[in-house]
């Protein structure tokens, strides 16, 4: 896998726990397991755009007031959606 900070081969996939502010800014969440990527060679540790789409749609389209301080990511991605699409993405 290649890094897409330095372009290293040394990037490999992990999960990792990230912090993502609320689409409302009223708070932010941990989400632990999150599907990522570290590098060996410059330490960076990122996830991948679909990745954070994923994410970012997600929270868009549930209801997260009923969200708790954490949540596993695939738990985060089995809460059902007000629609079934994010249509404010072009």
């Amino acid at each position: 896998m290649k890094c897409m900070w330095c372009e290293s081969e040394k990037a490999r996939e992990i999960t990792n726990s990230v912090f993502w502010e609320l689409p409302d800014g009223t708070r932010a969440i941990e989400i632990t397991e999150t599907p990522s990527v570290r590098c060996e060679s410059c330490g960076m540790e990122y996830q991948e755009e679909n990745i954070i789409n994923e994410i970012e749609d997600q929270l868009m389209l549930i209801d997260t007031k009923k969200l708790s301080k954490a949540i596993q990511y695939k738990e985060l991605m089995k809460i059902p959606r007000f629609l079934k699409h994010n249509y404010f993405r072009f």
